[in-house]
């Protein structure tokens, strides 16, 4: 028996298989093709949702929902051009679903004003600090849920401008006016988040 069609050749430091050599297998039915998709792009999903919703559980079956719907997608011929944003566009909308769910029982917080001073705790270095994550988490769920997602898309997922339009469905001036506001917001959140903080642990001494 013939084994699967090789991989075409790629430009040095790009993946292989690519992803669109991957989703002509899936669109063709061939063994193990989308298990390669969800193997490589599946934490990314994950860790979006983790960080929209707030929940491992509610990120685990966001996750799966994602990639039910993404399948489901491309059986129907969608077309896509790059994988990860257009993954990443169907669990922004998986979890907005969720939050709309849970917003019947559990009401959601105000965002805080824009603004915030120059000298401010910097999101990209809190992001990669393991135990600082709790704290940025709580920061976050101070915003917006659009402004949230733009945020996360290009801190954590590493999305360049262009990706995060196609993600949210908005224009990249728009991208660059609602990550420059954000990192403001976001920022006066974690010098909130970081003072309510210090007046715990000064309370406990």
């Amino acid at each position: 028996m013939e084994g699967p069609d090789p991989p075409p050749p790629e430009p040095a430091g790009e993946p292989s298989p690519s992803d669109l050599w991957l989703l002509d297998r899936v669109r063709r039915g061939a063994p193990g093709a989308w298990r390669a998709v969800f193997e490589r792009h599946g934490a990314r999903v994950w860790r979006f949702l983790r960080a929209q919703l707030g929940d491992r559980s509610a990120a685990d079956e966001g996750t799966q929902e994602t990639f039910v719907r993404a399948h489901q997608g491309l059986l129907a011929g969608t077309p896509v051009e790059r994988l990860l944003p257009w993954l990443l566009g169907i669990a922004r909308n998986v979890a907005w679903e969720q939050r709309r769910q849970r917003a019947r029982t559990i009401p959601m917080e105000e965002p805080v004003e824009d603004g915030a001073p120059d000298a401010s705790p910097d999101p990209e270095a809190l992001l990669l600090a393991g135990e600082t994550r709790a704290l940025l988490a709580r920061a976050l769920a101070r915003l917006g849920d659009e402004r949230r997602a733009a945020l996360l898309l290009r801190i954590d997922q590493g999305l360049d401008y262009g990706d995060i339009a196609t993600v949210l469905g908005w224009s990249v001036a728009r991208v660059r006016n609602e990550l420059h506001r954000g990192r403001s917001q976001l920022r006066l959140c974690l010098i909130e988040e970081l003072s309510s903080k210090e007046d715990v642990h000064a309370a406990r001494v």
